[in-house]
Order: C-alpha cells, then structure tokens, then sequence
C-alpha cells in the first residue's frame, strides 16, 4: 500500500514543480535562458555572415556525415579562436570573407559565361556553299608588298615599343611591323599629293598598325575610337591593290568589282566613295590609269551605277539593300571580288542586316580578304566575325565603346518640355557648326521648325525624308551654309565633318554605343569639342548607368543626379580582363542584366508564334 502511494506522489509532485515553473516564466518577463558563451559567439558571427564559407564546404556531403564533420570543424574553429588573439581572430576572418567573395565572383563569371554561350551564333559568317562543302581556307591571301627591309631586320621587341608607345593592342600570330610614316608604307605619289592636300601629315596609331596589315593581305578587326582614321586604312591599300590588277591586265566591259565596302547607311557610303575618289583623281594625275568606283545605295538612280558597272568596276560602295537587290538581279557580280570591307559591321549586325551579309558572303567565288571596322565592337560580335576571317588580327586602340578623349562630355538634367527652350541656350556655347541629335523623326522635324522660327539656319535629315534631300541638305551643312543639322542616328554612324565643335544630344539614345558614335562627331583627327546631352527622369536608369561609368573612364565631370545612381550589382562590374557587359560593351552592368539582350531575347520570342503562323498560312495558300 505504501509503495503504489509513493508510486502516486511521484508523478504528481514533478506535475507540480512543471507547473510552478511555467508559471514563474509567465510573470517573470525578463528571464533569458542561459546560452554557452561558444554558443552566442557562433551565433552572433552567424549574423555578420560569416560562416556561410563552412556551411558551402559541408552541402556535397550527405546528411549524417556532415552534421558531424560540422560538430567536428565547428569544435576546432571556435576552441582555437578561443586561444588567438582578436587580431589574428579578425585576419582570419577576413580571409574567409575573401574566399567567399571569390568564390561568389566565380559563380556571376560561370553565369556570364553559359549566358554568352547560349546566345552565341550558331551560324558561321560564310557563304552557303563554302558551309555546304565544307571549304576551309587556311593561309591569308599573298600581295606583292613587303615592309622595308630594315623593319624586317628589327627585332619584335622594338615593334612591340612602338605599339605600347601609341597605345596599340593587337591580337594575332605573325603581325606585320607598325610603320610610323606614310613613306615607309610604298604608297603611290598620287596618294601623298591627296594627303598633303587634307593636311594629313603623320598616320595616326591606326594607321600606322592597320595599313601595313592590309597591305599584308591579312584578314582584320579594326577598332578605334570615333575620328581615328579607320576610313584610310581600308581605302589606301585598296586603291594600291586596285592599281596593280589594272596595270597587269585591264578590266573589261561588265567585270569587277575587284574590292567591295558595305556601309550601314547611305551617307557614310557617299562619304567613303567620295574619299575614294578623291585620292584616284590625285592618283590618275600622277600617270596611274583610271580607277572607277561604283555607288550602290537606295534613293540613288541604279542606272548611275550600271553606266559604272558596264565600262568594269573596280571598287563598289554600297549599303546592303540595294547590294542585295542588285546581286539577285544580276546586275553585278562577285566572282572576281577579293576585297571586302564591312565598315561600322557591329551597326550593321546589330540593324538587323545580319542574314543580308551572310548571304552576299554566298556571292563569292573565291577566297576574299576581309576587314571588319568599328569604334565599338563587343566581344560577341568579334567572336562571331572570326568565323569569316582567316587567321585574322585584331588591332585595338583603346577599349571597343570607349569615348574619344578628346571629347569634353557635358551632362545635364533637362525637364522634357524645357528641351527645346534650352537648346536655344545650348547653340551659344560654340560657334557653328553644331549637330543636334533626336531619336525620333517628329522631334527632328519640330526642333528643325521651331530654330527656323527663331532665325537659325538650320536643316534636317532623317530615314523618313527622300535621298536627294538628305544629300542635299548634308552637302549644304558641310559646305557651311548651314548652321545647325538636325538629325537621327543616321548622321551618327562614321560621317565627317570639318570642323564641328559641339554636338547636342536633344534626347539621350537607348543604347550607349549610339552615344559613343554621336559625341564622336567632334574631337576628330586631334581636335577637342565639346557634347551637351540632356537627361532626366524619362531615360532608363541602365543606359544611365552605363553613361556614369563611361564619364567615369573618360575622367570627366559626373553631375551629382547621376554620381547618386548605384546598380545592385556594383561589385560584380569589373571582373578579370572583362569590363561591364560582354554582350553590349555596356559598362554600368553586366550581361546577367543587359537590357539590350532582354530586349532581343524577348523580341525572338514574340516573333515565334508568328512565325509559325505565317508559315502555316502560306502552307494552306
């Protein structure tokens, strides 16, 4: 009996002394259970973040196994931090920060990377029956010209000083020797009498790597900034090249072109047709036989380029439309082309004239010699051009997208509808010439109206507006008629003009490359100038971004509203050889958020269904 009583008051005494606690907890509020000093260490780093380096070393283990290695590694991290001193507790510390920013960084390049894979080409930039064939070439095309003797003689070490002198990048194997003067190139006497007469005295650093190249019968990526002189580097050796095929044997009635250059808009290919024929004139002065070179462009008459094509054509200039058109109805041919040029090819690419290039690539019969040229060309578009090109190089003077240096870059906060007020302002800082850029046609067409209004002689170009009145006004300007040109981005891509001092941006364009290719209007051939552009709350904050880091690179003034502009992530924009965006070039982001790929990738997929739609009614019809 006395034995089940005590079995009784066992129990309930224990549920006595549990509810006696309970209730002392309750009215106590300020009890805290007692936690071990390793414990509430553990924890409080826990907090800062930094035990995330051990908690990734334990996830490829399994379950069991790493709650114990943890036990183990945890009893060993804290036991001897216990015994160090709170130094060498904070190096150690730091270190695993480090290693977990590292690995971090690994991770967001990995990232880039498979991103950059999976929207590479997969399409080689070559014709339909060189793909089908499987036709390869593996040598570049061999010209009779040499470098002096004396630069073959010099070591690479000496080559390798001059380009590092001039800031001269290039990529390559076998780089033929810069060449710091006209003289040492072995250009013909007409063509220094033609560069004389601009003035043009010493090569500049593209010239002085990228002549000899060509010249070298090597394929070639040219980059460099806006005004550096790309155009005479294509130019001069073709008309070289072009001389001795006609010395040795006479082009006859319908043959030719010998050399091609495709532009991405009308005016750049009027201007490099008539630099063409300004240095053949000089050269036909001097005893060389005639050069005829061929302007293929829309709103141009193609009877003007037949009359050219039928006496046999040497160099033809054309924008890809109307080459296209002209290829398929078989007014020219290819078939003894061994020259193409594709100058701005990243615009061009990027215009959507892509599968238009791939299938004039079909149009060749032979091997050909291929340049590609552009202030700014990202590494997919150099990756992809490769494809084209036989063991080419790729000659880089300053960064591909970088802004002139001698551009002072001016950025100011303007209310959409104080623009046009302001401009007014604007046109006094400098003297005419002044171009202003708008993205769209109206606001070309109004802000030409409105400085017509306030007595400023002014004219307009843009895609909407017939050909001839598009030359006529771009002559007019470049004559000094006229004060002010107002344009889109079609005046932005390559033209020259004497001696504009200032460019106006009226609207901030949607990519940065057309920013780069606008201000690159003035600061040319070693000039200064000067680009106002106005901002405010309606531009996107990416394009802003990347137009505070190329400020930034630029070493120019960043106004306070766009210093104030951070992007999440900041950290992660340069990262080993690779700066900003490998897909645009862009510097305020990386690819894992550029909004141009979004924007292509989003564009692909609405055209799917679309696609598919098409092709199904034109199954039924």
């Amino acid at each position: 009996m006395s034995s089940s009583s005590t079995s009784k008051e066992g129990p309930s005494t224990k549920r006595y002394r549990r509810e006696e606690d309970d209730n002392s907890s309750d009215s106590d509020d300020n009890y805290v259970p007692y936690v071990p000093v390793k414990e509430r260490k553990k924890q409080q780093l826990l907090k800062l973040g930094r035990l995330g380096q051990l908690k990734d070393e334990g996830k490829a283990k399994s379950s069991s196994e790493n709650e114990n290695e943890n036990d183990e590694e945890d009893g060993q991290v804290w036991g001897r931090k216990s015994n160090i001193s709170l130094l060498d507790q904070h190096t150690e510390l730091k270190k695993l920060a480090e290693a977990k920013k590292e690995s971090a960084m690994e991770r967001q390049l990995k990232e880039e990377e498979r991103i950059l894979e999976s929207v590479a080409e997969s399409k080689a930039l070559m014709g339909v029956a060189e793909l089908a064939k499987g036709i390869q070439y593996e040598d570049p095309i061999k010209t009779s010209w040499r470098p002096p003797r004396p630069f073959l003689r010099m070591s690479e070490r000496r080559h390798e000083r001059v380009r590092k002198k001039l800031h001269i990048l290039v990529e390559g194997d076998g780089v033929p020797p810069p060449l710091k003067h006209f003289e040492e190139m072995k250009l013909h006497r007409g063509i220094f009498q033609g560069l004389s007469g601009k003035g043009i005295t010493r090569p500049t650093p593209i010239q002085v790597q990228g002549i000899p190249t060509v010249l070298s019968g090597r394929d070639m990526i040219g980059i460099a900034f806006t005004g550096s002189g790309k155009t005479l580097v294509f130019v001069l050796p073709l008309l070289m090249f072009t001389i001795e095929q006609e010395t040795k044997m006479p082009f006859i009635r319908l043959e030719g072109p010998y050399g091609l250059i495709i532009c991405p808009s009308r005016e750049l290919a009027k201007q490099t047709h008539d630099i063409i024929m300004y240095y053949a004139k000089h050269m036909q002065q001097c005893g060389a036989p005639e050069i005829r070179c061929c302007l293929a462009i829309g709103g141009v008459p193609v009877s003007e380029s037949l009359d050219v094509i039928n006496r046999g054509v040497h160099i033809m200039v054309a924008t890809p439309g109307r080459l296209m058109d002209m290829l398929d109805k078989k007014m020219v041919r290819l078939d003894v082309c061994r020259y193409l040029c594709m100058d701005e090819a990243d615009r061009m690419i990027d215009m959507g004239f892509e599968e238009d290039v791939r299938t004039i690539f079909s149009f060749f019969k032979g091997q050909r010699q291929t340049l590609l040229f552009s202030a700014t060309m990202p590494k997919k578009i150099q990756n992809f051009a490769r494809s084209a090109l036989v063991k080419p190089v790729t000659i880089n003077v300053g960064r591909a997208g970088a802004a002139s240096l001698n551009v002072v870059q001016e950025v100011e906060y303007v209310k959409q509808e104080a623009k046009v007020v302001y401009l007014l302002e604007c046109l006094q800082k400098t003297p005419p010439p002044v171009l202003v850029f708008a993205e769209k046609k109206q606001d070309v067409d109004a802000i030409h109206e409105y400085l017509l209004l306030k007595g400023v002689e002014a004219v307009a170009i843009h895609g909407g507006k017939d050909q001839e009145e598009r030359s006529r006004s771009v002559e007019a300007f470049r004559k000094g008629e006229k004060d002010v040109l107002v344009a889109t981005d079609v005046a932005s891509k390559g033209l020259d003009f004497n001696e504009i001092q200032h460019v106006i941006n009226y609207d901030m364009p949607d990519d940065v490359e057309n920013y780069v290719h606008r201000i690159g209007r003035t600061g040319r051939s070693g000039k200064t100038g000067i680009a106002t552009t106005f901002i405010n709350k309606a531009n996107d904050e990416s394009v802003l971004l990347d137009l505070k880091h190329l400020l930034l690179e630029a070493k120019q003034k960043v106004p306070p509203f766009l210093a104030a502009l951070q992007s999440d992530n900041e950290k992660y924009l340069d990262l080993g050889d690779e700066r900003g965006c490998s897909y645009c070039g862009g510097l305020g982001h990386r690819i894992t958020d550029c909004p141009k790929l979004e924007a292509i990738q989003s564009k692909q997929a609405s055209n799917i269904g679309r696609r598919d739609y098409l092709a199904s009614n034109a199954a039924d019809w």
